[in-house]
């Protein structure tokens, strides 16, 4: 994240990432914005959203009757994710920098299957469920051509270090 530059705090209308960083430190240095222990992420004062990250989703999830051990055979633990209580959606957010070649190019194309195994968590929650990368600009090189355009055909998203705020559901500072 850029700290007294363009974007960070100073952006309103988004989340600028640099590097590998945590999603809600990020969103911490928005203005309004306050993330608490118990997974409650407020903004200027009232809830908006829950973090759900990890183990949090399990808990979650059991605190709503829902028996993940029924639905899947093996635990999903999102690194990011949140749910956007006005717009009961569910995003996880995958942050993928790189700076070479590696393991991450394969990781991109399982998008289709993490969010159909969340879709089937979720699905008795009545909650629509969002799977997006934030991507370092390694990845707008021509070898990932295929990959990217893969990731929007099976209904996944992915940006280039930063992500508006408008786009998780959550409110922007006036």
């Amino acid at each position: 994240m850029k700290i007294g530059g363009i974007g960070g705090a100073n952006t309103k209308s988004g989340l600028h990432f640099e590097g590998k960083v945590d999603f809600l430190e990020v969103l911490k240095s928005v203005p309004g914005y306050e993330v608490k222990e118990d997974g409650s992420i407020l903004f200027q004062g009232k809830v908006v959203a829950l973090n759900l990250r990890k183990s949090r989703l399990y808990r979650f999830l059991e605190q709503k009757g829902v028996n993940h051990k029924e639905i899947l055979s093996k635990k999903l633990l999102p690194d990011d994710a949140i749910l956007v209580l006005g717009t009961n959606a569910f995003y996880v957010i995958e942050i993928k920098f790189q700076s070479v070649a590696g393991s991450v190019d394969e990781k991109l194309q399982t998008c289709h299957f993490k969010k159909r195994q969340y879709e089937k968590l979720m699905a008795s929650l009545g909650v629509k469920v969002e799977y997006i990368y934030i991507l370092s600009e390694w990845f707008q090189a021509p070898a990932y051509k295929d990959v990217l355009a893969y990731i929007k055909e099976v209904d996944c998203d992915y940006f280039f270090e930063e992500i508006t705020l408008n786009r998780l559901g959550l409110p922007s500072p006036k």
